[in-house]
């Protein structure tokens, strides 16, 4: 029998038990539905960032960013590609740090686009600068345990 993995919708902050390998079978959310795992970014805010943080199983990447920032908006593109190339390895999220600067300033964010891997309740790792797709992936796979 396949280990149950908690993962919190990213839509609804609901916490959620997923069968390890379901993980790549579009599981949703029993409480509103949202796919849970679908390789697409989403765009939190920080109650969902710290939910999630503390309890997710499976590896979130999480990409703090600003609309201003030139190599954020270059980077996005390549964080969506990653984020499709890792289904059921990891989730991606993105955070404004314009329009919530505490998360930032709280995750001692120094310079942006930065990204933060947490997993099983702990940042994993952290990487600092824009970045290709392929590098996004190696980062995760290198700094990450399997969830299953």
């Amino acid at each position: 029998m396949a280990q149950s993995l908690k993962l919190t919708c990213l839509d609804c902050g609901a916490v959620n038990r997923v069968p390890s390998d379901r993980l790549t079978a579009g599981p949703k959310c029993g409480t509103c539905g949202a796919r849970l795992v679908d390789g697409k970014v989403r765009e939190i805010d920080p109650a969902t960032l710290q939910k999630a943080s503390r309890t997710d199983e499976v590896p979130l990447v999480v990409d703090y960013w600003a609309p201003w920032c030139g190599p954020c908006r270059m980077m996005a593109p390549e964080f969506q590609k990653a984020s499709q190339a890792l289904t059921g390895v990891a989730r991606f999220a993105k955070i404004n740090t314009e329009d919530f600067p505490k998360v930032s300033a709280k995750a001692n964010i120094r310079g942006i686009p930065a990204l933060i891997l947490y997993q099983n309740g702990r940042e994993v790792a952290r990487q600092a600068g824009a970045m290709p797709a392929r590098s996004i992936e190696d980062f995760v796979r290198a700094k990450s345990r399997p969830a299953s």
